[in-house]
């Protein structure tokens, strides 16, 4: 586990530079052994949910030891366990329960908040990011639509893909009549 104070989604790639020695000693156990870690968002004082994380790639390496690498998220998670360290590992560990799979039924949520998302970027006079509506989800843009970090936590506690696109059409539908003022 990599607890840090912001919200990692799945899907997002995440640049992290990396410079404690517990943290070293992590990357060095997911490049040898082929593991991915967690990065449970570290809010209000309390760890309970995070994302699974894949190294994809370590960019540099510096003499101290220190990294800079690029991460991917995988899938959310919901803490059950938090142990401040593993085994006899320097690098904290835990046991997880993992949200699974993207419902049925999302199609004309989906479309709403396309729809919605376009007149946030238009109202902003900001250009829309190109994205695939084939493959877009609830997590693809999430950083991007003037969400607090505790609205970013929220969403990534909602275990439905359905109950995520509610989330942020009600986000959307309530902030754009502010910003066309």
């Amino acid at each position: 586990m990599f607890p840090l104070e912001l919200v990692a989604f799945p899907g997002e790639e995440l640049p992290l530079h990396i410079f404690e020695q517990r943290y070293q000693q992590l990357l060095e156990d997911c490049e040898d052994d082929k593991i991915t870690f967690g990065i449970p968002t570290y809010i209000n004082k309390r760890l309970a949910y995070g994302t699974e994380m894949e190294v994809l790639k370590v960019v540099k390496r510096y003499p101290s030891g220190a990294s800079d690498v690029i991460c991917k998220g995988i899938r959310a998670f919901k803490l059950v366990d938090f142990y401040s360290r593993l085994e006899d590992k320097l690098y904290a560990g835990g046991t997880v329960q993992f949200f699974e799979g993207i419902e049925d039924g999302t199609v004309a949520l989906r479309d709403n908040f396309i729809r919605l998302l376009i007149a946030f970027y238009d109202e902003l006079d900001i250009t829309t990011p190109t994205v695939d509506v084939h493959t877009i989800t609830t997590y693809t843009l999430a950083h991007k639509m003037g969400l607090s970090l505790d609205q970013e936590y929220a969403l990534l506690q909602i275990a439905s893909e359905k109950e995520r696109y509610e989330f942020l059409i009600q986000h959307l539908s309530s902030i754009l009549p502010t910003i066309r003022t």
